[in-house]
């Protein structure tokens, strides 16, 4: 089997080990229902209850405060659409960003199409709102303020406790998309004051189709699936047992490993970004150098298409991302890149590599020998890039 440098982490990562171990009982000896009420279900029962704590207890929450959903998705969706129905009757404003992941701008669409009027934040060239822009935007019939912890596309950390600080002080509530966060940084849902949190399995080295939704005490929790009683009775469906406690596991797991691990993917980061934008010439990195994820580095390379230079990177064996995995096939420009000021060339023009705990610096020289030869091969085949260095040469430039 060929070699394979994987650089997608943002988009899922391989489940460890103990997560996978921890699983198998549940899908062959202890499958039992965990709503059933003979002998043969309590290990079922118990196995969500343990990881509903862990979980709980890794963003600072009680256990009973910690929903099952099938994945951050779901976990978004719940949120936006469960306090907009619940609290309609306070107001019908929603503050969001332009930054967001489709799961919340999608269903902040739905909602406006019923009547809600939603604010979409600017953010600056580095991907942050002003705290300032957003507490003038609040109303006095907003009910909800929605900003994701760290982009998924760049990287850029938000300043989540003066968000969180704003909105508890002119009592509203306030959700944050964490799937890319979560267990990358740390996160203390009272102490950010944070309302609502979603979160997925396999952004933190779980199984794939399951993730939370933790709603705190001043949280009105509508239902979201109707049918039986499980999670309170407010989300309905037998709940999938192997992947809640691997989920459970692989928490525990990378809370256990978070300090030494985000350590090193700085580490490894830096080194990426100061190779690239050192080495290629036309090179931007997009967001901020410093306040973003550990492991995420976004580029733009002018002169070239994305999409080609993620076919040669994958026929070297690199697997990488012009953005969010839920775009691909998309011939949109990002919505993250305009947002932050990006024309359409270089939005198009675009890398994400983004990095896990198997990542080696060896991978890494690797990786950027191969993003050197295939961003030159393609501004060789360009009409542009030749105009462009030949009017350099002419003294246009």
């Amino acid at each position: 089997m060929e070699r394979i440098i994987y650089l997608d982490h943002a988009a899922t990562t391989r489940p460890a080990k103990k997560a996978l171990e921890v699983m198998l009982p549940y899908c062959r000896e202890s499958y039992g229902n965990p709503s059933s009420s003979y002998r043969l279900s309590e290990a079922s029962r118990q196995a969500v209850a343990d990881a509903r704590k862990v979980i709980g207890e890794a963003m600072g929450a009680h256990a009973d405060q910690i929903y099952f959903t099938g994945g951050g998705t779901e976990s978004d969706n719940w949120a936006l659409k469960a306090v907009a129905e619940t609290y309609r009757h306070k107001g019908k404003h929603i503050i969001t960003t332009q930054i967001e992941h489709h799961a919340v701008l999608h269903t902040c669409a739905y909602l406006e199409r019923r009547g809600f009027d939603v604010t979409y934040l600017p953010v600056n060239e580095q991907g942050s709102i002003s705290v300032k822009q957003l507490e003038k935007a609040i109303r006095p019939d907003t009910v909800l303020v929605s900003v994701m912890f760290a982009n998924n596309e760049i990287g850029t950390l938000q300043p989540v406790r003066e968000i969180g600080r704003i909105a508890r002080k002119k009592d509203i509530l306030f959700h944050t998309d964490a799937v890319q966060a979560f267990c990358q940084v740390p996160i203390d849902v009272e102490e950010m004051q944070i309302d609502l949190l979603s979160a997925s399995s396999h952004k933190c080295y779980g199984p794939k189709g399951v993730g939370c939704l933790y709603a705190g005490e001043r949280v009105r929790l509508a239902s979201f699936l109707h049918g039986g009683a499980q999670e309170k009775g407010l989300r309905a469906g037998t709940e999938n047992v192997a992947g809640i406690a691997g989920f459970g596991a692989a928490v525990s797991y990378c809370m256990e490993t978070m300090d030494d691990r985000a350590g090193e993917e700085r580490r490894l980061r830096d080194h990426l970004i100061e190779r690239v934008l050192s080495e290629i010439p036309y090179a931007r990195l997009n967001g901020s150098k410093k306040n973003r994820l550990p492991g995420n580095a976004n580029f733009s390379f002018q002169f070239i298409q994305g999409e080609n230079l993620l076919m040669l990177l994958d026929g070297d064996g690199i697997c990488a991302s012009g953005g969010s995995a839920c775009n691909t096939g998309s011939h949109e420009p990002s919505h993250v890149l305009k947002a932050i000021g990006l024309p359409d060339e270089l939005a198009n023009a675009s890398l994400r590599l983004t990095l896990g705990e198997e990542t080696t610096e060896e991978e890494i020289d690797s990786a950027v020998a191969s993003i050197k030869k295939h961003v030159q091969q393609l501004r060789d085949g360009s009409p542009l890039y030749e105009a462009f260095l030949k009017d350099a040469r002419s003294g246009w430039m």
